[in-house]
Parts: C-alpha cells; structure tokens; sequence
C-alpha cells in the first residue's frame, strides 16, 4: 500500500510540473479549417518563416575603395620604344627585365628551338600583371609594321602572373587562313595550361609550350606544312631460284655453286665427292648393332645371386685403413 500510495503521488507531483497543453486561438483554428494554416508548415520551408534582418556589413574601408578605382599603371614611356620601335631581335621582348637572367634566357632558348623546328615564329612581348599598353600604341598596327614581310609569326602580349589579360596576333601573311576564332582557342587553351600552375613563372613557361603546340595546327591551316606519306621500302631484287629445302637441298645448290664458278669437270669431281659422303653419312644413320647375350652360370642354384658388396669403414682416424680392415671369409671362392 505505502509503494502503491507513493507511485501515485509521484505521478501527480510529475503531472502538475508538466506545462499546460497550449489552446487554438479563435482565428488559427478558423485559418486552419478553411487550409490557410497548415501545421508544420513554418518547419519544412524556408519561405513561410519570418524573415531576419540580414547582417550589416561593414563598408570597406576608404583606401580599398580608393585602390580598386585607380587605373592600373601604364607602361613607362622609356620603354615604349624599346618595346614597338621596332621588329624585335629577339624573341622574347622584356626591356624591363621582368625576368631574372637565367629564366629569360631559359624562355628565350625554347623560342630559338621552336623557331629552328617550326615554320611560323612566336614572339612575346612581356609586361607586368598590374600594368597597361599605353592607349596611343596599337597593337594590330605593331603588328602589321613590323611583321608583315619575314617568315610568318605570332606575336603575344603576355602579362607576367596575369596571363588571362594576354592578347595574341598573327603576322599579315597568315591572317587569312588562321581565323581570328582559331586565334582566340589557341590562347584560351594557353590561358588555361597556364592558370593551372602555382606561380608566376611556371606560368609563363606553360602558356608558351602550349601556344607552341596550338602553332603546330596553324601551320597545318596556312599549308605551311604537309604530311608525307611514307615511302615503301624497296628490297633488292633477287633472281628467282627455288629455294632448297631439306640436305639433298643445300646439296644440289652447291653443284650449282661449283658449276657456275669451276665448270663442268670440277662440278662432276665434286659431286662425286658429295654423294659418297652422303651415301657413307646415310648408311651410318642407317647402321644397327647388335649386342651378344652371354650365357651366366647360375649360382647356388639360382638365376641369380644375392648381390653381395663391399663396405669399407673407418673406425678411428690415428690407425692406418688396412689394420682396421675386417677379413672376410671367401664363401663363394672367388
């Protein structure tokens, strides 16, 4: 009884602590009859709760927004002529030595090699990712002055650690037959080799072998380069003698051999030789012989004995093999 009494008492105690069921309200339960409402709703959509102020961000400071509304810094005018005076010497233009000594030499080396293998030349014109051409320099008109007689070519602007800002060209002579969308896929895919490298450098060197490999198929399109079908290859013609098969064979071609070089007298001398020898090799091929059989006397009236041995052993290693030698008894009389 006193168990029973203080299970119900506590199930009381724990009643009366639980908050009271919440009631409709007069006009949710009218939304809700006529659907308006529908329960649950405000926790599966995103739409139906209410919306928060979103969160003020701060405004960027006044020097950022200074910095980003500055026009990049253009090209020196010290440099301009260097740059577009005239058709370059070199391959790799860069008068103001972005480039350490080794890597523009490193850079200037693979344009001479892909100059000697390929019948269009690539020349790079190298600024700085943060810098600008001057807006009175046109580029297309560099171009066609300087590069419109010569072996053909194409002619980049390439900004070191910004290459997607790059502008490409071609020389007047192929023009024509590389379209400007060929040009602008030949620098995307160089564009794009070069973004996946992690600095600068490594960079430069991907968008210039790329661009190399992009050259490869311009010169395809101008006709600049044919593919040559292979040449058979032709064998010497050899006279038409039945090849010998097996010894008569290689027998009967040297009797040819000898008739040819020696005559007719030589030739029967020889092939009286061969054939002896081949009839003496043939009967020794040929040859059986013949074991005898002799006849054994049978021994203590079997067919056969025992097979009686010796046995030879060394007892101590500081006496002489014969006085340790057992004599055995001659029971067959041998």
């Amino acid at each position: 009884m006193k168990i029973a009494a203080w299970i119900l008492s506590a199930g009381m105690a724990f009643g009366a602590a639980q908050p009271p069921i919440p009631a409709w309200q007069p006009d949710d339960l009218k939304a809700l009859k006529s659907g308006e409402l529908i329960p649950g709703l405000l926790l599966l959509t995103e739409d139906a709760t209410p919306e928060s102020p979103a969160p003020e961000v701060p405004a960027p400071p006044a020097e950022e927004i200074a910095e980003a509304a500055k026009p990049a810094p253009e090209v020196a005018e010290q440099y301009l002529e260097a740059y577009f005076g005239a058709r370059p010497e070199k391959f790799l233009v860069d008068p103001q030595g972005l480039l350490g000594a080794k890597d523009f030499r490193d850079r200037e080396n693979f344009l001479k090699y892909h100059s000697g293998d390929s019948e269009i030349d690539l020349f790079v014109y190298l600024f700085d990712g943060h810098q600008e051409i001057p807006s009175e320099v046109r580029e297309e008109e560099i171009v066609e002055r300087h590069f419109s007689s010569g072996k053909p070519a194409v002619v980049v602007y390439y900004y070191l650690g910004a290459p997607q800002k790059s502008d490409i060209y071609v020389s007047p002579l192929i023009s024509d037959v590389v379209s400007a969308a060929e040009q602008r896929r030949a620098l995307a895919s160089s564009v794009e080799e070069a973004l996946e490298k992690p600095d600068k450098l490594a960079q430069f060197e991907a968008f210039c072998v790329q661009l190399a490999i992009r050259i490869y198929w311009m010169e395809r399109a101008a006709g600049l380069v044919r593919d040559v079908p292979s040449q058979p290859v032709t064998r010497p013609e050899v006279s038409p003698v039945a090849e010998p098969e097996g010894k008569h064979g290689k027998i009967a071609a040297k009797i040819h051999e000898v008739v040819a070089q020696w005559g007719a007298s030589a030739a029967i001398m020889t092939a009286s030789v061969l054939t002896v020898v081949s009839g003496v090799w043939f009967a020794r091929r040929k040859a059986k012989y013949r074991f005898p059989v002799f006849d054994v006397p049978p021994r203590l009236g079997g067919a056969h004995a025992a097979g009686i041995g010796a046995v030879i052993s060394f007892g101590s290693t500081t006496q002489s093999p014969s006085s340790q030698r057992n004599d055995v008894p001659d029971y067959l009389g041998l």
